[in-house]
């Protein structure tokens, strides 16, 4: 049998979702590389930077979502429904990790990539946690700016500052969040409705969610070729994201069609794949055929 103390940090753990941060430490670290050379001790710093910035929000978020937690069958297990964390202690722990993550953030990397991370974690905690997600179906458009800071933190730690190509990026995360996130909300409907949650799939039903998903692929196509469009990005990833796009896109237009919990599933799947995919065809782009980004 394992130690008690062995499933006490399995379950801090889980408080800072740690499923959701392999994305995020992925568009971190393949954006640093398209930034320019970063050594591994500042790839290291930034990414731990980030996990702590991002699991306190994931803590603070348990802490404020128990309650809705408690009533969704995906979520009644998570350490605080179950009555293996407290409340307080669960919110002292996400507020110290934001705290470290911004204080080891700006000695190790820089102020600028300290104050960006920081504003991620307000955003998500602040905007998206507290304030819309059970006020409006528009929640995970206006808060997903959030889940899109990790780029900007990364190319700031890189070259100390922002510029259109970091924008850009930000901009590919944050019109890939909406029809990622939706997908996910129409197979996970019934609780949302049960705890009372207004996502889109509740609040509007299901054939709308269907087309703003379809509509936002649009977007993110469009928004997709706008590196390249603007000479920052060469043929390999026009190519890759060409395809890629085309394919969610594909996948979008199949659930408009067919409206089945399959075509959620398979949407939604594709496009953790296909932010991963994206993020690291620019990395070869630019590492391997393209000519470097001006410093």
């Amino acid at each position: 049998m394992a130690p008690h103390w062995l499933g006490v940090a399995a379950d801090y753990l889980v408080l800072t979702k740690p499923k959701v941060q392999s994305l995020l430490l992925l568009t971190t670290v393949t954006t640093m590389e398209v930034a320019g050379s970063p050594s591994l001790g500042l790839i290291a710093a930034t990414c731990l930077g980030g996990y702590m910035s991002a699991g306190g929000a994931g803590a603070v978020n348990h802490y404020w979502d128990r309650d809705i937690d408690a009533t969704m069958t995906r979520t009644a297990s998570r350490p605080i429904p179950a009555g293996r964390i407290a409340p307080a202690a669960a919110l002292c722990f996400g507020l110290a990790l934001a705290a470290l993550s911004v204080l080891e953030l700006w000695l190790l990397v820089n102020p600028i990539a300290a104050a960006l991370s920081f504003a991620g974690f307000v955003g998500y905690v602040g905007v998206y946690t507290i304030w819309l997600k059970r006020t409006t179906p528009q929640n995970i458009v206006i808060g997903g700016a959030a889940g899109a800071v990790p780029p900007l933190v990364g190319w700031a730690a890189v070259r100390g500052g922002l510029d259109p190509t970091a924008l850009y990026l930000f901009a590919l995360v944050f019109y890939w969040t909406p029809p990622h996130f939706w997908a996910l909300s129409l197979l996970m409907r019934d609780d949302y409705a049960k705890a009372g949650v207004p996502m889109l799939p509740v609040a509007k039903g299901e054939r709308e969610t269907r087309r703003q998903i379809l509509l936002y692929s649009g977007l993110l196509y469009a928004v997709s070729q706008l590196p390249a469009c603007g000479g920052l990005l060469g043929s390999f990833y026009v190519v890759v994201s060409l395809a890629l796009s085309a394919g969610f896109v594909w996948l979008a237009a199949a659930l408009w069609r067919r409206a089945d919990r399959r075509s959620a599933l398979r949407l939604y799947l594709f496009s953790l794949l296909y932010l991963a995919l994206l993020f690291a065809a620019m990395v070869i782009d630019v590492k391997l055929i393209h000519l470097p980004l001006p410093l």
